[in-house]
């Protein structure tokens, strides 16, 4: 990798034809960025020193002696000894949901239910006059059964209350909630499950049925929704993430996110992936694509399974820990069909989640009925996590975008060969055969099911390791990204995977400033001093919003 010349767009610097450095001499900008290195993450991968910005996007990347020379700026902004990156991006999360997770009780870090609902029950009851909590993981207890409801019913006894489980695919709610969601025994949900225990509901809900209590919950206020929006944007900021896909949203969340951007309070870049609703349908798709500065809708997102920790992803074949039990399909066949099918003709996108092998041959089989071999039109595959051999190939001919979290599958290390057992253990988490067989995917985080922060799934896929660094050697780590592939995939690539890469995911001429600074090299500094890297600053659209 030799360093980058600097790059010039016609567009940005003059009005008939690109400039010559001579010609561009004095040219005006509003911010000149130093960094002791910036990986431009272009096609060349090049290395660069300094950067010129006018109006929000990059007019020159360059040596810090060639911008200096040939552009002056009133604001400069020296990074010193920091490494300057393409913006982050996470291509799936949970970006509202995040905001409001912010504000309610967080069971992530409990070692018990008895924990988990003592931190409820010291919460105060908020507007809506439900109680939630979200996070908990019998995986990470002592005792690893699921939870009922007996201690949610004794601490909240008139009150609802709804503990939903880290992956969002399994909650436990009490006889309020239950009550007010209209669930009991007599109870069948097609895609879910009201467990049962001496003929009465436990309160464990499983996926649909998770659902329906969601939909008995009032929903929230405008300044509410607008409360969560900018505290989830403040935290995304801070961890270097100038751009994020909300992966399922509904149409009052659409036009709370453009009313903020119209405003100017938005400030992070937001790709709105939407629910298939019959209002987002007519309200939004049948329009065509919307393409702003921070606000992109032009995609649809659907739910073909639950989750492996809950036993709900949907299996070609039974769980080792479970014989009999294949998991969950949450969509019919005819319904994905009708989607899909919508979308082509409102040129939108599909990205349909899909955990277990089960539902990657569901959506898989969907996507063959509508897409012909060498189509552009980068339908997605959310998670990826479980894949055959035939499956693999598939993906790649269709030219199917892999969107995987490469942070679940050391999240999971711990128990996915008890629900697999070791003959299956070859489909699960296979990022370098997905990598070799595309040529390429985007990696994003799934927040909040796992913590915002991007390093983690850099981490995670380049070194199949926890947070703790575990364990030595890796996870399963022939399935191990290069580090110039795993820093692409949260920018280029997960640019490209919302048709994007025109206008961000590198350092280039012509695109968006939106730029991250850490203190650490991720491609070159060595792999234990990357456990401690920290943003030193974010720049979006050439505004510093983060900085350290």
């Amino acid at each position: 990798m030799g360093p980058a010349g600097p790059l010039f767009s016609s567009a940005q610097i003059g009005n008939s034809g690109a400039m010559t450095m001579r010609e561009s001499r004095g040219r005006n900008a509003d911010l000149i960025v130093r960094a002791r290195r910036m990986y431009t993450v272009d096609r060349a991968f090049g290395r660069a020193e300094a950067l010129a910005v006018k109006d929000g996007r990059i007019l020159a990347v360059g040596s810090r002696a060639e911008i200096e020379n040939y552009f002056s700026a009133p604001r400069h902004l020296d990074l010193g000894d920091a490494c300057a990156y393409p913006g982050f991006m996470d291509p799936h999360c949970h970006f509202l949901s995040y905001g409001f997770v912010l504000q309610r009780p967080w069971l992530a870090d409990t070692s018990s239910w008895e924990e988990a609902v003592a931190l409820m029950a010291a919460s105060e009851i908020p507007p809506s006059g439900w109680i939630q909590g979200r996070g908990w993981d019998q995986n990470r207890w002592k005792k690893k059964d699921f939870p009922d409801r007996s201690l949610l019913d004794r601490a909240f006894p008139r009150t609802p209350a709804i503990a939903i489980r880290i992956d969002g695919h399994a909650a436990v709610a009490n006889a309020p909630a239950l009550a007010a969601a209209g669930l009991d025994a007599r109870s069948r949900v097609e895609g879910g499950m009201v467990l049962l225990r001496d003929g009465l509901p436990t309160g464990l809900l499983l996926d649909n049925a998770v659902d329906l209590v969601r939909a008995a919950i009032p929903a929230p206020s405008e300044s509410e929704m607008r409360q969560a929006l900018l505290k989830a944007q403040a935290s995304c900021l801070s961890l270097g993430l100038t751009s994020v896909s909300n992966a399922g949203t509904e149409l009052r969340e659409v036009l709370a996110m453009e009313r903020a951007h119209e405003e100017g309070s938005l400030d992070i870049r937001i790709y709105a992936m939407l629910a298939p609703s019959a209002e987002n349908i007519e309200t939004l798709a049948r329009r065509g694509p919307l393409a702003k500065d921070r606000l992109t809708a032009r995609s649809f997102k659907m739910y073909a399974d639950g989750a492996l920790g809950s036993r709900g992803a949907l299996l070609l074949e039974d769980y080792a820990d479970d014989p009999g039990n294949r998991g969950l399909q949450t969509l019919e066949e005819g319904e994905l069909d009708r989607i899909c099918g919508i979308a082509r003709g409102c040129g939108y996108q599909m990205n349909v989640h899909a955990i277990g092998d089960g539902a990657a041959r569901l959506v898989l089989e969907a996507y063959g009925r509508h897409l012909e071999p060498g189509n552009d039109l980068r339908w997605r595959i959310e998670h990826a996590q479980l894949l055959t051999d035939e499956d693999l190939e598939r993906i790649a001919r269709l030219r199917i975008v892999p969107s995987i979290q490469a942070v679940h599958a050391v999240s999971d290390m711990a128990w996915t060969e008890s629900r697999l057992g070791p003959g299956r253990m070859y489909r699960s988490h296979r990022y370098r055969d997905l990598l070799e067989h595309c040529g390429w995917l985007a990696n994003g985080s799934d927040f909040p099911i796992e913590k915002a922060d991007p390093l983690r799934g850099f981490r995670a896929a380049a070194f199949r390791k926890d947070d703790e660094g575990r364990p030595e050697g890796g996870w399963s780590s022939d399935q191990a990204m290069e580090r110039v592939d795993a820093l692409k995939a949260m920018t280029i690539w997960a640019a490209r995977a919302n048709f994007e890469e025109g206008s961000r995911g590198s350092l280039e001429a012509g695109k968006w400033a939106d730029i991250v600074a850490l203190d650490r090299d991720l491609v070159e500094d060595g792999e234990d001093s990357l456990w401690d890297a920290t943003v030193q600053a974010t720049i979006v659209g050439g505004k510093i919003l983060h900085r350290i």
